[in-house]
C-alpha cells in the first residue's frame, strides 16, 4: 500500500492508503473525521465532503489520496473552537439547517468565504455555494446563516438561542448545534470494533431469468467473511409495505424485474474488499424483453411483470354528480388536454445506509428509514425472528422525502450480521441509490374540464396512468391520491376520474413529497388557465370564482366541514399578482391542496411515551421519523406547552423500546398525529405535576399518549358520510418572471392551521418551493432500457443556490380542530401548486402553454445552471 504524509488539522499523519483510495475515504475511515460526508462520490458535486487543502476549498471525494502527499488538510473538526461556536449558532439561530447532512461542508465553506470576503452579498454567497447542494432548505435560510456569521465576525452578537418555548415559538432545532458541526452521527458514521462492511450485487438487466449464480471467486477473496444469496435467507424473502412482492434477494430460477434487484450481499473486512468481491460474483442470465411503459404493461398479452399481482397494480375511481359527458356537452367552454409528468429522483443528500449488530437475543438495526416499526416487521420476518428479537433505532436521516419509506439495504445488513454474528454496515453509493429506491411517478393525465359562461366549473373528466415500476411500494396509493386531488381546490359538481397504476420493469415508483397531488395539480391548474383564457378572465379571477369553502364537496365527495383556508391564501397574494401585471411582468398563479393524514379508510395512529428519568429529564418517545422537517423539535414544543416545563428537558427518541408502531412518516401526518399523542401524554404528566409532584419524585413513571383515527372512508365507499381525509393544507403561489423570462420571485401563501414553530415552518415551505421549481423546470430521471441514464447530480436537475429566485412565505392560520393546537401538516403542500404557477407565468411571457414536465424548453429553465442532460430522448422512458 502506498504511504502518504499529511498534516491533518495541524497534526502530522503518516498513513498507508489503498491504491485508488480517495482523500475522503482516508479522512473518514483512517482519520475518523466524520464532519465530511459522502453524498455523491466520486462526482464531487454535492460539497458534503469539503475540506481545505493547502488553504483551498475542495471536495475530497474526487481527489486521490496519493496525490495529496505533503498537503495541509483542514476539516471542520480543525477549525478554532470560537469559530465553530459562531458557525453553529449562526446556522441554528437562522434555521439554516434541516436534515443537516450538507451543512458541515457548507459551514466550512462559510468560514473560507468570509475570510476572503468579510461582508459578502447574498449574490456572492449564492455563487460561492455553487459547489454545494442542499435538497431541504431552498437556500434562503442557509444564505441568512452565512450573513449572520459574517456579521458575527464583525462583532455583531448572534441572537440568543431559546432554551424553551411552546407553540408559536421559534425553538431552535433539536441537536442543531451538533449537526452543524458534523458531531451528530448519521448511520454511515457509526462504527464498532471488528465491524464488517457490506456491498451488494445488482442486476444489470431490467428483466432476465437467473439461470445460475457463482459466488466462489467472491468467497475466495482474502478479507471476505460472508457471501449471502437467496438460499441463505432463513425467513420470508419477499417483503413490502403493502404487498410482499419485492424479494430482498432474487433466487436462481426467478426473474430479476428491475436494475435495482439484488442477487448477493457480501460482508468483508473493509468496503473496498466487499465491492471487489461483489464484482467477482458471476450470474448467468437469460435476458428477456422488458415491459417499459404503461401502455405496454396494459396491452393484451403483455408479460406479467410481477408474479404476485397482475400488471394493473391499482385502479382508483371517483364518480359523483350526474353524467359528466352530458355536463361537458352543455358547458359553455371545454378544454381537453393531455399532460405528462416525469420520473424524479428524490436525491436526498444522505445515500442509504444500514448498520446491524448482534445482541444476546437477536440483533439491533440502526436505520434511517421513514418507519422503524415497518423495518422491524419486515426484517424480523426476513430472518425468521420474532419482532422483539430485532431492536430498531432511528438515526435521524439526511433527507428522505418519501424515498426511504421502502426498505433498501436494511434486510441485507441484518442478514449479514445474522450470519456472521458481527456488526455489519452496508452503504450504497449514489449510483446504487439512484437505481434502487422508488422514485416519483411519471403520470399521463388526460383531462376534459368544462365551465359555464361566467367561468364556474361544471365538470371534470380525467384518466390518469402511472408507471409504478417493478414493485408495488405505495404506487397504488399515489395514484389513488392523484385521483382524489384531481379537481384541485375547486368546486366541481360533476366528476368522473379513473387512475391506474401499472407494473413495468422500470425502477419502482412510490412515495415522494406531494404523493400524486402535485401531478394532478399541474393538470388541473393548466386547465384552469386555458378556461380562463376562453372566458376572458385572468388567472386570479378564474380561481376566485371556483374556490372550495366550508360546506362544499371535495373531489372525493367529502363535505368540507372545517379549516378550509384556500381563499385566505389566494387573497394573501392578490397584491403581488396584480402589482406584477401592472408592472408589465409575466406572472402566473397556482392554487393547491394536500391531504394531512393518509386517510382513505386507513386506521392511523399517533403514539407517545413520556418517561421521567432519574436525571430530571423526560424521554419523549414517538413512532414517527425525524428527517429534517423538525418533528422532534415541535414534539418538544407541544410537551412544553402542555406541562409548562422547559422544552429542552424533553429528550426525543425513536426506537423500539416501546411498541409505538405508527406506520410510515408520510402523508403530512406526523405533526398532526404525533403532536396529538404528545399532547395526550403530556396532559397526564401535567396532572401529576399539578398535584405537587416534582420530576425527581416522578422518576421512572411512564405517561402514555395514544390516539387512533378510524373515521376516514375508503375512496368510493358507499357510506352515508364520506370523509376521505382528516385534514387538508391549502396554498396559493405566485410566480413572477423578469424581462428575460427567468423566475424573479415566488410568493407562497400557505394555510398551516397553526404555526407551531415559525422559522421551521417557513423553512419547510421554502424547501418545498425549491423542489417544486426543479420539478417544473429541470428535474428528471429518464431511463433507457430500464436503467437510469444518469446519477450525476447536476444532470438530475436539482437547483443550486444561484438558480433560486427570491422566495417569500406568507403563513395563514386557519384553525384545524382535529390537530394539536390547531396545527396540520405542511411538509408536502409547498410544492403542489408550483409547477402550475410556473407554467402560467411562462405562457404569459411567450404565449406557449406547456403541458409536459420538466419545461426544459422554456427561458426560465434555460437560465438555470443544472438539468442539461443530453442523449437520445427517443430511447428514454
Amino acid at each position: 500500500m502506498p504511504t502518504i504524509n499529511l498534516t491533518v488539522n495541524g497534526v502530522p499523519r503518516t498513513l498507508d492508503v489503498r491504491s485508488g483510495e480517495t482523500l475522503l475515504e482516508t479522512l473518514r475511515e483512517r482519520c475518523g473525521l466524520h464532519s465530511l460526508k459522502d453524498g455523491c462520490a466520486p462526482q464531487g458535486q454535492c460539497g458534503c465532503c469539503l475540506a481545505l487543502i493547502d488553504g483551498q476549498a475542495k471536495t475530497t471525494c474526487a481527489i486521490a489520496a496519493e496525490k495529496c502527499d505533503g498537503k495541509r488538510i483542514v476539516t471542520l473538526e480543525g477549525v478554532a473552537p470560537s469559530d465553530r461556536d459562531l458557525l453553529a449558532r449562526s446556522f441554528v439561530s437562522t434555521a439554516g439547517i434541516q436534515c443537516g447532512f450538507c451543512i458541515p461542508g457548507i459551514a466550512l465553506k462559510t468560514k473560507h468565504l468570509v475570510e476572503k470576503t468579510p461582508q459578502p452579498s447574498r449574490h456572492e454567497i449564492a455563487t460561492a455555494l455553487d459547489a454545494h447542494l442542499c435538497r431541504c432548505t431552498g437556500y434562503v435560510k442557509v444564505i441568512d446563516a452565512v450573513e449572520q456569521y459574517a456579521r458575527a465576525k464583525q462583532g455583531e452578537p448572534i441572537p440568543e438561542l431559546l432554551e424553551t418555548g411552546g407553540v408559536g415559538a421559534s425553538l431552535p432545532r433539536y441537536q442543531g448545534l451538533e449537526t452543524v458541526l458534523g458531531d451528530r452521527p448519521y448511520v454511515a458514521d457509526l462504527t464498532r470494533p471488528g465491524m464488517l462492511h457490506g456491498a451488494v450485487v445488482f442486476s444489470p438487466h431490467p428483466r432476465a431469468k437467473v439461470k445460475g449464480l457463482d459466488v466462489s471467486a467472491a468467497k475466495a477473496l482474502p478479507g471476505v467473511r460472508c457471501v449471502a444469496t437467496a438460499a441463505d435467507v432463513p425467513g420470508q424473502r419477499w417483503y413490502g409495505l403493502l404487498y410482499a412482492d419485492w424479494p430482498g434477494l432474487v433466487a436462481v430460477g426467478e426473474e430479476v424485474r428491475c436494475v435495482g434487484d439484488v442477487l448477493a450481499a457480501i460482508a468483508a473486512d473493509d468496503e473496498a474488499i466487499a465491492r471487489q468481491a461483489a464484482a467477482l460474483v458471476k450470474v448467468d442470465y437469460e435476458v428477456l424483453t422488458p415491459v417499459l411503459s404503461v401502455d405496454e404493461s396494459l396491452a393484451a398479452g403483455a408479460p406479467r411483470v410481477n408474479p404476485t399481482h397482475d400488471n394493473v397494480l391499482s385502479r382508483s375511481v371517483i364518480k359523483r354528480g350526474d353524467d359528466v359527458d352530458a355536463a361537458l356537452a352543455t358547458s359553455a367552454h371545454v378544454v381537453r388536454q393531455t399532460f405528462q409528468t416525469q420520473r424524479i429522483e428524490h436525491l436526498f443528500l444522505e445515500p442509504e445506509c444500514a448498520f446491524a449488530e448482534p445482541t444476546p437475543t437477536g440483533l439491533k438495526l440502526f436505520t434511517q428509514g421513514q418507519g422503524i416499526f415497518d423495518d422491524q416487521r419486515q426484517v424480523s420476518a426476513f430472518l425468521a425472528l420474532k419482532p422483539e428479537q430485532v431492536a430498531v433505532e432511528l438515526v435521524p436521516n439526511g433527507g428522505a422525502f418519501g424515498g426511504k419509506e421502502d426498505m433498501s439495504i436494511q434486510a441485507h445488513a441484518a442478514l449479514l450480521c445474522f450470519l456472521t454474528k458481527k456488526p455489519v454496515r452496508v452503504r450504497l453509493t449514489r449510483d446504487e441509490s439512484v437505481r434502487m429506491h422508488p422514485k416519483r411517478h411519471p403520470i399521463r393525465l388526460e383531462y376534459a374540464v368544462g365551465c359555464d359562461a361566467r367561468g364556474r366549473l361544471t365538470a371534470v373528466k380525467a384518466r390518469l396512468f402511472g408507471d409504478s415500476g417493478a414493485y408495488a411500494s405505495v404506487g397504488g396509493k399515489v395514484l389513488e391520491r392523484a385521483a382524489g386531488h384531481s379537481c384541485g381546490p375547486y368546486r366541481v359538481p360533476h366528476v368522473d376520474v379513473e387512475a391506474v397504476a401499472a407494473y413495468t420493469n422500470n425502477p419502482p415508483c412510490g412515495a415522494m413529497r406531494g404523493f400524486g397531488a402535485n401531478q394532478a395539480s399541474f393538470a388541473i391548474e393548466g386547465c384552469m388557465d386555458l378556461l380562463a383564457k376562453q372566458c376572458g378572465l385572468d388567472a386570479y379571477e378564474m380561481r376566485d370564482r371556483n374556490l372550495l369553502a366550508v360546506g362544499d364537496l371535495f373531489s372525493t365527495g367529502q363535505i368540507l366541514e372545517k379549516s378550509v383556508g384556500i381563499r385566505r391564501t389566494l387573497e394573501a397574494v392578490k397584491d403581488v399578482f396584480y402589482d406584477a401585471k401592472r408592472a408589465g411582468k409575466a406572472v402566473g398563479l397556482g392554487c393547491g391542496v394536500k391531504n394531512s393524514g393518509i386517510g382513505n379508510g386507513v386506521a392511523e395512529w399517533g403514539k407517545c411515551r413520556l418517561v421521567v428519568e432519574q436525571d430530571g429529564t423526560v424521554s419523549l418517545y414517538n413512532g414517527y421519523t425525524e428527517m429534517g422537517q423538525g418533528l422532534l423539535t415541535i414534539c418538544q414544543q407541544f410537551a412544553a406547552e402542555v406541562t409548562g416545563l422547559r422544552a429542552r428537558l424533553f429528550k426525543p427518541k425513536v426506537d423500539s423500546t416501546f411498541a409505538l408502531g405508527c406506520g410510515q412518516t408520510t402523508g403530512s401526518r406526523a405533526t398532526l398525529f404525533a403532536g396529538n399523542a404528545v399532547v395526550a401524554a403530556a396532559k397526564k404528566l401535567k396532572a401529576d405535576l399539578d398535584l405537587g409532584f416534582g420530576l425527581e419524585q416522578l422518576a421512572g413513571r411512564v405517561y402514555e399518549g395514544d390516539v387512533v383515527i378510524t373515521d376516514t372512508t375508503a375512496l368510493g365507499a358507499k357510506v352515508p358520510k364520506i370523509k376521505t381525509h382528516t385534514a387538508y393544507g391549502w396554498a396559493t403561489q405566485v410566480v413572477v418572471l423578469d424581462a428575460t423570462g427567468r423566475i424573479e420571485k415566488v410568493v407562497a401563501a400557505h394555510d398551516v392551521g397553526r404555526v407551531v414553530n415559525p422559522k421551521l415552518c417557513e423553512g419547510q415551505v421554502e424547501g418545498s418551493v425549491h423542489m417544486g421549481l426543479g420539478y417544473a423546470l429541470t428535474e428528471e430521471l429518464p431511463c433507457e432500457n430500464g436503467m437510469p441514464v444518469t446519477a450525476k447530480l447536476r444532470d438530475l436537475g436539482v437547483l443550486r443556490a444561484r438558480d433560486m429566485p427570491d422566495v417569500e412565505v406568507r403563513l395563514i392560520e386557519e384553525h384545524e380542530p382535529e390537530g394539536p393546537y390547531g396545527a396540520k401538516g405542511v411538509g408536502e403542500i409547498g410544492l403542489v401548486p408550483t409547477a402550475g404557477a410556473v407554467a402560467g407565468a411562462l405562457e404569459a411571457f411567450d404565449g406557449v402553454r406547456r403541458t409536459t414536465l420538466p419545461m426544459k424548453d422554456s427561458p426560465a429553465a434555460k437560465a438555470l445552471s443544472v438539468g442539461k442532460l443530453k442523449g437520445d430522448r427517443s430511447r428514454w422512458r
